[in-house]
């Protein structure tokens, strides 16, 4: 381990210890609020989720560990000279296509006239604009 990774390492686990005891006092803090006179249920749920919150922080920094040492390879991660394998092409269905339907559409026409006026409309309100 190289001295900026031990440095970084003792810097997480500090972070690590501060995280977890400020959560459980934050627990502690919260289920003497419940048990005073103005707690209630929602104080509870709090004093029983901190405690959650520093032990998520315990695990991740654990897993962190695991997966930086390599001690968590993935098992179904091929053998380096196993050839990698193809996906099949048949396997997904294939892409629709685009159909130019202009001429079988029947209001083709229409739609022509109705496009060729927007943009006469677009080229005057264009010209009123420059004058």
């Amino acid at each position: 381990m190289s001295g900026k990774q031990k440095h970084n390492r003792v810097a997480l686990i500090v972070f690590v210890v501060v995280g977890a005891v400020g959560c459980l006092a934050l627990g502690w803090w919260q289920w003497l609020r419940f048990e005073s006179a103005d707690g209630n249920g929602q104080n509870l749920g709090y004093a029983f989720q901190w405690p959650l919150f520093a032990a998520f922080l315990v695990y991740a920094y654990r897993r962190f560990v695991q997966l930086e040492s390599g001690a968590a390879e993935r098992p179904d991660t091929p053998a380096p000279d196993e050839p990698l394998r193809e996906i099949p092409h048949d396997l997904l269905p294939p892409r629709p296509v685009a159909v130019d339907d202009e001429d079988d559409d029947s209001d083709a026409g229409t739609r022509r006239e109705y496009n060729h006026y927007l943009a006469e409309l677009a080229a005057r309100d264009a010209d009123r604009r420059t004058e």
